[in-house]
């Protein structure tokens, strides 16, 4: 079980950024969103409790009313597009990717344009025009294409780089891809954290898979939310609200 003590190092840095007035501001993303679920219901009601708004990644091809009924009274969610079908169209050996130039960009362009539709209609003022590519990977033309199809942000993992509509990316993965595919260890979720809240200009994204977490994960966004959601060194900000200050900026 993970301790309040684990979590020493953020709280410093958030006692700092809160003396000189300078709140980290932080959102949360959540992937491969479809249909209710014990976990979903899990997650709701984690940032319910906290009032942490949540970016939830919904794949428009195997989604419908049932989740537009579950989340209709989630007031702190937010839904975007997840690709189509998270399909992998990459051959062997080659990393995981639905967006990508394995196919012609117009089929690719048809169906984000009917995920767009698609979660437009079921969320109306829920829904954001941001896509996040499955596996955080996108071809260069297809982004050069999502404006024209209403989508006014991007979100994938890393660095945001120049693109013709506005970035915000996640930052900070809770889950341990590449061992367990559970949660993280706690050092090395709050190294990255802090790390990152030193050296990053603007939001800082945390990634979240609701549908993977084990006991691990679960404790440390408890811990995590617990800790930040009410910090003056921190502010939980909703999607639409960092598109806006984007284009402020």
């Amino acid at each position: 079980m993970i301790g309040r003590t684990d979590l020493k190092p953020l709280i410093e840095a958030l006692d700092r950024r809160a003396e000189i007035g300078d709140p980290l501001q932080l959102w949360l993303r959540d992937d491969d969103a479809v249909e209710p679920s014990g976990s979903l219901d899990r997650l709701l009601e984690l940032t319910q409790r906290h009032q942490v708004p949540l970016v939830l990644a919904v794949i428009p091809a195997f989604t419908g009313l049932a989740l537009q009924e579950r989340l209709a009274s989630a007031d702190t969610v937010e839904v975007v597009v997840h690709g189509w079908s998270h399909r992998n169209y990459a051959g062997v050996g080659e990393k995981s990717q639905e967006l990508g130039q394995h196919r012609p960009t117009g089929a690719v362009l048809d169906e984000l344009a009917r995920g767009h539709a698609l979660l437009a209609g079921l969320y109306d003022t829920r829904f954001v025009p941001m896509l996040v590519p499955p596996w955080n990977r996108i071809d260069p033309q297809v982004v050069a294409n999502l404006p024209g199809l209403g989508f006014e942000s991007l979100s994938v993992f890393g660095p945001e780089k120049p693109a013709p509509l506005t970035m915000l990316n996640t930052h900070v993965d809770i889950i341990d891809w590449r061992g367990t595919r559970g949660g993280r260890s706690v050092d090395a979720v709050v190294a990255d954290l802090v790390s990152s809240s030193r050296t990053h200009r603007g939001p800082l994204g945390l990634l979240t898979h609701h549908l993977v977490h084990d006991a691990a994960a679960w404790d440390l966004m408890e811990l995590i939310l617990e800790a930040t959601a009410r910090h003056a060194g921190c502010e939980w900000r909703s999607v639409r609200d960092l598109m806006a200050q984007s284009a402020v900026n």
